[in-house]
């Protein structure tokens, strides 16, 4: 992993950018519900972030990275509107297939568990500050 071993604020600090980047793309995923477009290939695909963890065997602690960010869910959703500008030569356009509660359930549980991490450092922080007031 690291030359140095990990330390409570690395692990949350990693934990949390791996949130923020859930974050992201939970939000592109909100962003893109409903765009269409001329084509399945090129309509708009839910993304969701692949988490990798790493164990650090000099602490016994384990972190999170991002690994990659790939697509998911059901395809594009065909339909027939021949009056759309960005309809193919057979009249149908492609939406994207954004599952709005879904996403937003991602949301809620990904800003709780970045408010998690911000708590983990608030604790390990009293926690330090506790132990160099005792030897005062």
């Amino acid at each position: 992993m690291a030359d140095r071993p990990l330390n409570i604020f690395q692990v949350a600090g990693h934990a949390m950018s791996a949130q923020l980047v859930r974050l992201n793309t939970t939000a592109s995923n909100l962003a893109n519900a409903g765009v269409v477009s001329g084509s399945a290939d090129t309509a708009y695909r839910t993304k969701k972030p692949v988490f990798r963890t790493e164990f650090d065997s000099a602490t016994g602690l384990s972190s999170v990275n991002v690994e990659s960010i790939v697509t998911a869910g059901n395809p594009p959703t065909k339909t027939y509107d021949p009056t759309n500008a960005l309809a193919d030569k057979d009249g149908n356009v492609y939406e994207a297939a954004v599952d709005e509660t879904r996403e937003l359930v991602d949301m809620l549980e990904t800003s709780r568990n970045f408010q998690n991490n911000v708590e983990v450092l608030q604790t390990a922080k009293s926690l330090i500050l506790d132990t160099l007031k005792l030897g005062q």
